[in-house]
């Protein structure tokens, strides 16, 4: 686990209560850590009630803080990111209802990866559940990350089809604790997704669920989606909550049509017929959503301070119109080749960190500057 301020953070989320409050807080403040040290009078201005200032002003560890902090501890593949945090995906953070937090187990960097969200019915068609997959393998295929709940029929379908390309990445968003993945009978690829892609949750570790946290997992799902593909959907779905939610935010929103005889199909019209997009091949969406993920390489840039060329640019390699001397980008490009080269080589070349390191790769790669094939990187041929 990291520093004080993650403790502190714990806090704040604990202190339970409304959390437009603890974000204007959050907001106001250098890090959870200033929050908190802050004092009554900060938390009275930023609109906490009496519980959540008694909560915050015990010097005693809260239960569920102790609990939290061992479930953090117990794998460094665990982290809690906040609002304020720098690592917050910047598409989720854009909106009004983003989270305080998201629990994450996995790699924690894929939730900047550009993602598109592959949803629809639990109880699927065989020929929705093909659909899901094949679209999806075909978005992992071009390098995207695909984002979906973890449910079973479409959401499983999706997920599986982005694993099934070497490399595939893929954002699994419980509506259940992290550490409580639902359906049971999926926590086999939930376990899969933790080990090549992301888990994520708004729930922290031993949370209790109810049919509500569902519906709002919907708006994670989006939130960290440059848009959504909706496979299969029945007129009133989570799919169709998760549709309107992307509308509504200003997200891309694709259908598939289907048999008129098909109920489930019904949904998908219904969006086509409101403004949704028709779409019958994963190209369509590829194109479509390609000039989004230009700007969401900016955010990155932003989220690094790295000055990396854009690709096609005169100065793609390295030098005196590339990345500043002696930075970390430039470090990296010098010590990236023709040939791939895997994330382990590159820490030895470089001495930064693999977390690092992941960062500045996904802007090259976002950029046109960096292939990547089986987790080994190469440049670009220009």
């Amino acid at each position: 686990m990291d520093s004080a301020d993650t403790l502190a953070l714990l806090r704040l989320l604990d202190a339970g209560g409304r959390s437009e409050p603890r974000r204007r807080l959050l907001r106001g403040h250098d890090g959870a850590g200033a929050a908190l040290d802050a004092g009554r009078p900060a938390w009275r201005a930023a609109g906490l009630d009496a519980a959540q200032q008694a909560a915050l002003a015990t010097r005693v560890e809260p239960p569920a803080v102790a609990r939290w902090r061992r479930w953090l501890e117990e794998s460094p593949g665990r982290r809690v990111i906040g609002l304020h945090e720098p690592d917050y995906p910047s598409l989720l953070r854009r909106l009004g209802s983003a989270p305080l937090a998201l629990w994450v187990e996995g790699d924690a960097d894929l939730l900047w990866h550009p993602a598109i969200a592959v949803v629809g019915s639990r109880a699927a068609s065989a020929g929705g559940l093909r659909n899901a997959f094949e679209f999806s393998r075909a978005f992992a295929a071009a390098g995207m990350a695909v984002t979906s709940g973890l449910a079973a029929g479409i959401d499983a379908a999706a997920h599986e089809g982005a694993l099934a390309v070497a490399g595939g990445r893929t954002v699994a968003v419980l509506g259940t604790a992290i550490d409580r993945p639902w359906p049971p009978g999926n926590a086999a690829l939930c376990r899969r997704i933790a080990a090549s892609g992301a888990v994520a949750s708004e729930l922290p570790p031993g949370a209790a669920c109810s049919r509500g946290t569902f519906p709002s997992r919907n708006r994670i799902v989006m939130g960290l989606s440059l848009g959504v593909v909706v496979v299969e959907a029945a007129l009133r779905s989570g799919a169709a909550i998760t549709a309107r939610l992307a509308a509504e935010a200003g997200r891309e929103v694709f259908a598939l049509p289907g048999s008129i005889h098909n109920p489930k199909a019904r949904g998908c019209h219904r969006l086509i017929r409101d403004g949704a997009t028709l779409v019958d091949s994963p190209a369509d969406v590829l194109e479509a959503l390609a000039p989004v993920a230009l700007g969401l390489g900016e955010d990155l840039r932003g989220r690094l301070a790295a000055p990396i060329e854009a690709a096609g640019s005169t100065a793609a390699a390295a030098g005196p119109t590339g990345p500043p001397e002696g930075s970390h980008p430039q470090r990296l490009w010098q010590a990236l080749g023709h040939d791939p080269t895997g994330m382990d080589e590159l820490v030895a070349r470089t001495g930064l960190t693999a977390a690092e390191l992941a960062s500045m790769l996904l802007l090259m790669e976002l950029e046109g500057r960096v292939s990547v094939e089986h987790g080994r990187y190469s440049r670009k041929s220009q």
